[in-house]
């Protein structure tokens, strides 16, 4: 559908697989079910869910979610125009209506009242009111929701409610195993694995501290920056203070500990 061009993914978006989260993704897709992915900021949600819709050939519409984001964000609105009014379908109804994957990312971020407008999409009814258009959109065949977010941040102020998490099938992720992520970090950057390897022991020893001190440990997003850096020509040292250290704390004593970890390591 040309209402859906801007949306494909036209390359293959580099993944790879911890485990067999492909084939449960592709049985989920070919029932038509709601998915929840759930896991640490950085460690390959959205990286996953963009190689899905590769691999199953559908455009993905994403929404970044955040506390100000109405209902009339996700499913349209009239717009105001020199002869009158006209609808305009918010992401959630052009997903739905076209048969795109539509992705709330870090849903939780968003109001209850807000996500509580998904519900009709993601039982049997797959259908989305449109009440101020006085229509119901009847969800084409190819249409699949997805949601992400971080349980590492729920709290009582911000967490799915049980009436929606019910409401899904969900897959658990996590930051990759050592070996793995050392590749995943040298394909991404082009940096010998020899020396991604030592970016993830940095990280290990980070990630260690989470809950004593840390909120969240360094994800494999911020692994990739300092192998950048790196392979831009930072000296290996700074490149790990600047990309992994520096964005995840402000506590002295803990970028101090993990400054001499980084000096350890890649001495």
């Amino acid at each position: 559908m040309a209402a859906l061009d801007d949306w494909r993914v036209t390359r293959e978006p580099y993944y790879a697989p911890q485990g067999d989260e492909v084939a449960l993704f592709e049985a989920a897709y070919a029932a038509r079910l709601p998915v929840m992915v759930k896991g640490p900021t950085g460690c390959g949600k959205s990286r996953f869910v963009e190689h899905m819709a590769w691999r199953l050939g559908r455009p993905l519409v994403t929404v970044a979610c955040n506390e100000d984001m109405t209902a009339a964000d996700l499913v349209g609105r009239f717009l105001l125009e020199p002869g009158g009014t006209r609808w305009q379908d918010g992401p959630l109804t052009l997903a739905a209506r076209h048969g795109a994957i539509c992705y709330l990312d870090e849903v939780v971020e968003a109001r209850q009242d807000t996500t509580v407008v998904i519900h009709p999409l993601t039982d049997h009814r797959r259908t989305l009111p449109l009440d101020k258009k006085g229509e119901l959109v009847r969800a084409h065949a190819d249409f699949q929701l997805v949601i992400s977010y971080n349980p590492g941040y729920q709290s009582l102020m911000k967490d799915l409610k049980t009436s929606t998490r019910q409401r899904f099938a969900a897959l658990d992720f996590d930051y990759p195993a050592a070996a793995l992520e050392a590749q995943i970090v040298a394909t991404e950057t082009g940096l010998p694995v020899e020396q991604t390897a030592a970016l993830v022991q940095v990280a290990a020893a980070a990630r260690r501290l989470k809950g004593h001190g840390l909120d969240e440990g360094i994800s494999t997003r911020l692994l990739v920056y300092a192998a950048t850096l790196i392979r831009g020509g930072i000296a290996p040292r700074e490149a790990c203070r600047m990309a992994m250290v520096r964005p995840i704390t402000d506590d002295a004593d803990i970028r101090e500990t993990l400054d001499h970890a980084i000096d350890a390591i890649l001495a």
